[in-house]
């Protein structure tokens, strides 16, 4: 599961100086910074929002632009954002929720008795089968 994705953006040389960025894929997402790293960081955290809004509301993720199509007017530029929607989830949204199951009786008893973290258990199990590093 490849969870790096990869959106052009555009950096805007603000009149009364840093940047303000847009995204040419994600017409909502737009953001602003004083200097070039924050202006980065805060295009970083503006496309994590917009992307990770569009799954919980169940819409695709666009398509990035090929940026070599993309041309921009005076004063501006073009920046590659790099995103972990992964590492992004994994910060933004670190609470456990509760989950049920059923294993038989004798399951339950053998791993019990050895002290077997059930919890543990199948949160590695789920990232080995999701194809996550942990």
């Amino acid at each position: 599961m490849n969870r790096l994705v990869f959106y052009p953006a555009i950096f805007h040389k603000a009149e009364e100086g840093g940047f303000w960025i847009t995204f040419p894929d994600i017409p909502e997402c737009l953001t602003e910074g004083d200097n070039m790293t924050q202006a980065y960081e805060m295009a970083v955290n503006a496309l994590g929002l917009a992307l990770t809004s569009r799954e919980a509301e169940s819409e695709a993720l666009p398509e990035p632009s090929d940026p070599t199509d993309i041309t921009v007017e005076k004063d501006a530029f073009l920046v590659v954002i790099e995103f972990d929607l992964l590492a992004y989830k994994k910060r933004t949204s670190p609470r456990s929720v509760k989950k049920t199951l059923s294993i038989p009786e004798w399951l339950n008893e053998e791993a019990t008795s050895i002290g077997i973290n059930f919890s543990q258990v199948l949160q590695e199990a789920l990232m080995q089968k999701l194809q996550i590093k942990f």
